[in-house]
């Protein structure tokens, strides 16, 4: 798996990129079928929605993971940099599992 990571409105700290990798290294197990020759590809885009407010959502994170025949794709806001890419981890995981589940049935 490629991960691919993008930093929108801010500069991305060494300490940052070293977290998100750390929260998608995780993900080779569950796309073990589709990541024949390293060909999924997660592109990470964490944004800041605004320069001018100081409180509520104003962090971003958007997932695209390309799969073979699939593409999922995850949107998160939320006051927190760091929150925000784990709730967007979170919902990527489900939806992974739903999808492998789902090939799994139709098997």
């Amino acid at each position: 798996m490629t991960i691919q990571i993008k930093a929108t409105g801010f500069e991305l700290t060494p300490a940052l990129r070293k977290f998100v990798e750390d929260k998608f290294l995780g993900f080779e197990k569950y796309i073990g079928r589709w990541d024949e020759n390293n060909s999924v590809i997660l592109r990470i885009e964490i944004a800041q929605n605004t320069k001018h407010h100081q409180k509520g959502d104003i962090f971003y994170a958007e997932l695209n993971m390309d799969l073979p025949k699939n593409l999922l794709r995850i949107e998160e806001v939320g006051s927190d940099m760091y929150q925000t890419v784990e709730k967007a981890k979170d919902r990527l995981k489900k939806d992974v599992l739903k999808l492998k589940d789902k090939e799994d049935c139709c098997r």
